[in-house]
């Protein structure tokens, strides 16, 4: 059964989301690093110690994003994408009924 939502636009969704994605995980490497280095600050004390993991644990949460949207690629319907690719370089048309 064909699905009534097209699955090129969800793809392509997908697409401009993994690129920002890309984007900020250079950043967000480089904010993990920081927060790793202050974990080193001497004489800090556990209850900062504490504060600290648990930022460097939401930054890693990036990881979790690109697994949530690999899910949502690997749930679009391949073979209805193809079919809607294929019909998109013949052009659209308005539907007659």
């Amino acid at each position: 059964m064909a699905i009534k939502w097209s699955a090129v636009k969800v793809s392509e969704a997908m697409d401009e989301v993994e690129q920002q994605v890309f984007l900020a995980d250079q950043f967000i490497a480089e904010a993990r690093t920081k927060a790793q280095a202050a974990k080193k600050i001497p004489n800090l004390p556990q209850y900062m110690e504490d504060r600290i993991n648990s930022l460097i644990s939401q930054i890693e949460r990036i990881d979790k994003i690109k697994s949530v949207l690999q899910s949502v690629r690997d749930n679009i319907p391949k073979a209805d994408l193809e079919e809607q690719r294929r019909l998109a370089e013949y052009g659209s048309q308005q539907s007659l009924v």
